[in-house]
């Protein structure tokens, strides 16, 4: 038996989101609106991320792992003061946070999450 794959948003060079059996794989998600602290874009790809595991019948308590990139380490206390009171309390995932160049330099973070649906 195969299980079905579910492409979501599907572009020319990536899809925003794909389904394959009970697990859930999102794209990296940017603050699509442009320059922004990093509380503001933490708190826009936190919201992004809420509405596509949404959208797969999934939610943050399910998150398996969670990638976070960010243009500047500085920025990583107060992106983990947005993070923490966005967090589902108990359900913490594993996490890993770099520094690492984005593809826009207006870009401040991109996270990427894996969850289980």
């Amino acid at each position: 038996m195969t299980t079905a794959l579910q492409r979501f948003d599907v572009g020319a060079r990536m899809s925003e989101m794909a389904v394959h059996g009970h697990t859930v794989y999102l794209a990296g998600q940017v603050a699509v609106d442009g320059p922004g602290d990093i509380a503001g874009q933490t708190r826009a790809v936190l919201a992004s991320i809420d509405a596509l595991l949404a959208r797969a019948g999934s939610d943050k308590s399910k998150i398996l792992m969670a990638q976070i990139f960010l243009a500047d380490i500085a920025d990583f206390a107060a992106m983990n003061s947005v993070w923490d009171l966005w967090v589902a309390p108990g359900h913490t995932p594993p996490r890993a946070t770099v520094q690492a160049r984005l593809a826009k330099p207006e870009w401040r973070i991109e996270i990427v999450v894996t969850a289980a649906k």
